[in-house]
């Protein structure tokens, strides 16, 4: 059976946040590589619509590892509820997709 591959999603109020997830991750080998961006939310929390600043993480896995990646995420947030979306790879390169393989066995 091929392999598939899955890109999780996650945010963090903070850049050495995200930095810090993002290096946890990697180190775990839980991901191949995490992006991170700054981006603006707006949200309802606790009946009450906020606008605050969040950091990004784009994580790309091997679909194996998504339930321990969520679990390592649950374990080192900061938030009650944070976010964790799991997007399957439809395809890529198959070069690419190796190098994921290669840094999540």
């Amino acid at each position: 059976m091929e392999q598939e591959y899955a890109i999780v999603l996650t945010t963090t109020a903070t850049e050495q946040q995200a930095r810090e997830m993002a290096r946890s991750v990697v180190t775990q080998k839980l991901a191949a590589c995490v992006q991170i961006n700054a981006i603006e939310s707006i949200y309802q929390w606790e009946e009450e619509l906020r606008e605050e600043p969040e950091w990004r993480l784009t994580i790309k896995t091997g679909a194996a590892k998504c339930a321990e990646l969520e679990r390592h995420i649950k374990a080192h947030h900061a938030y009650d509820t944070p976010e964790i979306i799991h997007l399957t790879i439809a395809g890529g390169s198959a070069e690419y997709l190796r190098w994921i393989d290669d840094c999540t066995p």
